[in-house]
Parts: structure tokens; C-alpha cells; sequence
């Protein structure tokens, strides 16, 4: 028999971590370690030589740019230890995408790295937190994996970090990847791809530039958050524009407060699918947009573009550069 190979286990918290606190609160709270989980999913120990590290146990929404950052850093000290065939990391799935796209643009590895969750926690008779374990390590022991990036394995399909979302509130099929549909599958113990990622990326910094706002464009918007954005010190702006790349009349106004105070701004659509194009010129169009130094992104949703304007933007703050690389011109810096 072939020697089993090496997966270290990255446990950061979620719902993957919880059960029900009966005596305080009555709702689901993180409690329990690596160690205490892989108790709890013996199966694991069945496919590979299992390593831990415990990275924390934070709720998804305590999960901040900075300690992403600080996971990337760690993934990389792992890596450098040449111990290891592939990395699972577990995660709170309400900021699981971005956090996996932030370490898929500041980590070329030649191992997989996937991430995984659970909608369910551990006092659920329907805990999904075992199967996606045990897929994700599946995964990791595939070889087609390797080049493929930073992966999401959940509820047996895996996706691209870079394509995928959350869809559903509450949905064991909650991540997928709309535009361009799943990479592959497992099932019944089998790794099925259906194909490569679009591309992949690499922003080579240790700095992320969290002073980056996001705004979503909605019918009457007028100027004002722009302005306050742009005079409360952002270094960066991501605007969830309409359809393919559109704001009303007076947010156009705010958008030129902004370009005006040197501030850099991308723009996507809020449409959960689609890419954006200024094809339009009436006023607050997209070509206006375009015309007055406006970053226009494809596919990426606002979140996955904050994360990466923050990581460009620890680079460099050079605006004909992060134009290129938002638009494709360089896939590594």
C-alpha cells in the first residue's frame, strides 16, 4: 500500500467550530479545538497523516482583512516547511470567500489549499462539517488539484476562490460559482474536475490597505456617501454600480468628488452575475464613468474587489498600474 501523505488541518473557527451553549445564550457559539474535532471526524485519519494548527476560533464576522492577512502569513511559514501535501483550512462560511481569495492572490503554493465550512453546527443531527472535511482532504489528495489555486469545497462541489460566492443564507449548497459554474465535484470518494479557473493571480505584498470602502449603488442615490467617504480618509473606493456599470445622475457627482481627490476607484456591478462594460453614455453611464479614471473589474463581486484593491494598494497606490492589474493586464506583481 502507498504510503499515506501529509494534510495539515487549519482550523480558524465558524460554525464548523460550534454547538449550542444550553446554559448562556442558547445559540450556537465556537467552542471546540482542532484536536477535539478531528475526535469527532475519525474518518480523516483514515486518508491521510493528519496535522493540525489552530489558527483561532472566530465567528465569520469577527474574521477582519488584518488576521487574513496574518493566516496568509502563517500559511506561508507551513509551506515553507516542505512537510506537507496539501493545506485544508476550515472557516466561518458568512466571509469565507474572501478570505480564500485574499490567500489565493498572496499565495502561489505548489500544494492544494482549500477551504472548507459548515452551515450546520456541531449539535445539528445534519452537522455537514465531517463530509466537507473529509472532501476537502479528498481534494488535497488528488494531483490534478495542484496549480489549480486557492479551492472551496462545499457540499461535495468544488470551486475556484476566485469565482466563488455565497448564495444562500442558510443552504448546505450555498457556494457557487455563477458565472462560470463549479471546477468539479467529489463523489463517492472520487475528485471529478470539469475544468481549469478562468486565471489566476498573484499580488506578492505583506501589507494589506484596509482604508478601503465599498459602496452599493441603489435608484435615487445622491452624493453624499461618496463625499464622506473620500473626506473621512479612504485611500480606496469599490462601487457596486447598476447593471453592467451605471449610477443615477448625482451619485455621478460623488464619484467625481472622489476621482478628484486622487482616490482610486473600481467599480463592479451589484448584479450577483454578469460582468461590467461602458457601453452606455447618457448621464451617470458607464463610458462617463470610464472617461473620468473610473477602474472597471469583470466577474469579481464588490467584496472579492475591496480585497483586492486593499492588496494592490500595499503595492503600490501608482493608478495606471492598479488599472492594469484589475483589468487583466498583469496577473502577478
Amino acid at each position: 500500500m502507498a504510503e499515506k501523505k501529509n494534510i495539515l488541518i487549519v482550523f480558524t473557527g465558524g460554525t464548523f467550530s460550534m454547538t449550542i451553549d444550553k446554559k448562556k445564550s442558547g445559540g450556537a457559539v465556537p467552542r471546540y479545538s482542532g484536536e477535539e474535532l478531528l475526535k469527532k471526524i475519525p474518518e480523516a485519519g483514515d486518508l491521510a497523516k493528519i496535522s493540525f494548527y489552530d489558527f483561532g476560533k472566530y465567528p465569520g464576522p469577527h474574521i477582519t482583512p488584518e488576521i487574513m492577512m496574518g493566516l496568509s502569513k502563517q500559511l506561508r511559514k507551513k509551506l515553507a516547511e516542505k512537510k506537507y501535501d496539501g493545506i485544508v483550512i476550515t472557516h466561518g462560511t458568512d466571509t469565507l470567500e474572501e478570505t480564500a481569495y485574499q490567500i489565493d492572490l498572496t499565495i502561489k503554493a505548489d500544494i492544494p489549499i482549500v477551504f472548507t465550512g459548515s452551515m450546520k453546527n456541531s449539535s445539528e443531527p445534519n452537522w455537514d462539517g465531517p463530509k466537507n472535511l473529509v472532501d476537502s482532504i479528498l481534494v488535497c489528495l488528488n494531483e490534478n488539484s495542484r496549480g489549480m489555486g486557492t479551492l472551496v469545497c462545499m457540499h461535495g462541489e468544488v470551486n475556484a476562490a476566485s469565482e466563488v460566492t455565497k448564495i444562500f443564507s442558510n443552504e448546505f449548497e450555498t457556494f457557487q460559482s455563477l458565472d462560470f459554474g463549479m471546477l468539479g465535484f467529489v463523489q463517492k470518494g472520487r475528485v471529478v474536475y470539469n475544468r481549469l479557473p478562468r486565471f489566476l493571480e498573484t499580488i506578492n505584498t505583506n501589507k494589506i490597505n484596509t482604508n478601503v470602502d465599498l459602496l452599493t449603488v441603489y435608484a435615487g442615490m445622491d452624493e453624499k456617501f461618496f463625499r464622506h467617504s473620500a473626506d473621512s480618509g479612504a485611500e480606496g473606493l469599490v462601487i457596486e454600480a447598476l447593471g453592467v456599470g451605471n449610477v443615477p445622475p448625482a451619485a455621478f457627482k460623488g464619484v467625481e468628488y472622489v476621482i478628484k481627490k486622487n482616490i482610486p476607484v473600481v467599480l463592479v456591478s451589484r448584479c450577483p452575475a454578469g460582468e461590467t462594460d461602458y457601453i452606455y453614455s447618457y448621464p451617470g453611464a458607464g463610458r462617463h464613468l470610464h472617461d473620468l479614471g473610473v477602474i472597471f473589474t469583470d466577474y469579481l463581486n464588490g467584496q472579492k474587489a475591496r480585497i483586492k484593491l486593499m492588496l494592490a494598494l500595499g503595492k503600490t497606490n501608482d493608478r495606471k498600474i492598479l488599472k492594469k492589474i484589475f483589468e487583466g493586464e498583469i496577473r502577478e506583481i
